[in-house]
């Protein structure tokens, strides 16, 4: 399923990586594995695992979407 597409992307500011669109988990799990800048938050940890299961069809898009976005506000990002 990495062709999951979110209703709505995300878009994802930070000062580091400027504006990022992520579409779907796929992109998500990307984007969390590439610019996040701590890979120790309870939230990021969260994010990447529901990424995942999502993308295995264990969980649906949308709650890696809500919990991606927890994740980036987490991390001090602008998410939209």
């Amino acid at each position: 399923m990495p062709h999951t597409k979110w209703e709505n992307p995300v878009e994802v500011r930070s000062d580091k990586n400027g504006l990022l669109t992520v579409q779907g988990p796929f992109d998500a799990l990307i984007c969390l594995m590439d610019t996040w800048p701590d890979l120790r938050g309870p939230k990021y940890v969260a994010a990447r695992s529901l990424c995942r299961a999502a993308l295995d069809g264990r969980r649906s898009p949308e709650e890696a979407r809500e919990v991606f976005i927890s994740a980036a506000r987490e991390a001090k990002f602008t998410a939209h």
